[in-house]
């Protein structure tokens, strides 16, 4: 049997001051904020940007088009998703089925959950093993599948 051997590691990432990485990691194409820190066995895709101060943990997976705002917790195991298999079946390369997901400020994202193409707001929490189908509009703490809002958060 054959095969092609792919390594990645860390590849054509734009770092800002004081980021920790813990490897392995394969990052690459990517953007990572100032005083960010990306935990071990964690792939993120290119033309993504994360945001300063953000802590995305172990095995999490950001696929292409992803974008997610500063001071962002991002638990273990998270999964993001571009494509909705739109077509009943996976894009196999044609980017222009992808969809993109913006994450805003202060987002944490509990281990474990999956967030599909959406936008999410400033200022919320996703529980550990949701699944995010819908835009979030507003602040507050959302958990479930799929996720729904369960406690409203005042931002001061």
């Amino acid at each position: 049997m054959q095969y092609k051997e792919l390594s990645v590691g860390i590849k054509d990432v734009s770092f800002g001051e004081n980021v920790t990485i813990v490897e392995p990691v394969n990052l690459y194409g990517c953007t990572i904020g100032q005083d960010s820190f990306v935990g071990p066995f964690t792939e993120i895709q290119k033309d993504v940007t994360i945001g300063k101060r953000c802590r995305i943990q172990s095995h999490s997976f950001i696929c292409e088009l992803v974008t997610i705002g500063d001071n962002c917790f991002i638990g273990h195991g998270v999964m993001f998703i571009n494509d909705l298999f739109s077509t009943g079946e996976p894009a196999n390369g044609q980017k222009e089925l992808w969809k993109p997901t913006h994450i805003g400020n202060h987002v944490s994202i509990g281990s474990n959950a999956t967030i599909l193409p959406v936008t999410i707001c400033d200022n919320v929490v996703i529980g550990a093993g949701a699944v995010v189908t819908k835009n979030i509009k507003k602040p507050g703490t959302y958990a479930g599948n799929p996720a729904k809002l369960i406690t409203h958060r005042i931002v001061k």
